[in-house]
């Protein structure tokens, strides 16, 4: 499959909030992995922010969006209460929020597109390490993430425990 990505753009707005609600229609008619909830997260004003801070990319393929994710230095207030793989200033980490990817491309390899060009991108940029959480029950997640080289570090609470979110595990991949 052909997979293009590239900086998300206004215009991409209503598409990315598609393929939010989309998704998060998917996972809640099957098994929801991350605990995602329509209308909660993720939602049209994380796709906004992301375009506005200019750290939101797209994976499209003939066109049309089927993944995103946004590369950050802005990390969850528990990042700061862990012992990382090497401690950096959050200026040379990019932590990973908003990966997602359209149901009708799972399995289709742009969940491993995105991490891919997550790693080039890491490295043209000159960051230390990339770094990311996820819903310890995301085995899906869990399972790329480590394929792709990222350890395991700690496991946290992100205070979304009203969501029965309770524990994260935080990933650390050094480039």
């Amino acid at each position: 499959m052909n997979i293009t990505i590239e900086f998300g753009q206004v215009n991409d707005i209503d598409e990315l909030e598609n393929l939010y609600n989309d998704l998060n229609d998917y996972l809640a008619d099957g098994v929801n992995y991350p605990g995602w909830i329509k209308g909660i997260y993720p939602v049209r004003q994380n796709a906004i922010d992301g375009i506005k801070n200019g750290n939101l990319y797209v994976a499209k393929h003939n066109g049309t969006i089927i993944g995103s994710i946004i590369l950050s230095h802005e990390p969850e207030p528990a990042y700061y209460n862990v012992k990382w793989g090497f401690e950096y200033d959050y200026s040379d980490v990019f932590v990973i929020h908003t990966f997602a990817v359209h149901p009708r491309f799972m399995k289709c390899g742009v969940g491993k597109a995105l991490m891919d060009f997550a790693d080039k991108h890491s490295v043209k940029s000159k960051v230390k390490s990339i770094r990311l959480d996820v819903f310890e029950g995301n085995m899906p997640a869990i399972r790329l993430y480590e394929k792709c080289g990222f350890k395991y570090i700690d496991t946290v609470d992100l205070g979304l425990g009203n969501y029965g979110l309770d524990s994260f595990k935080l990933y650390e991949k050094l480039i």
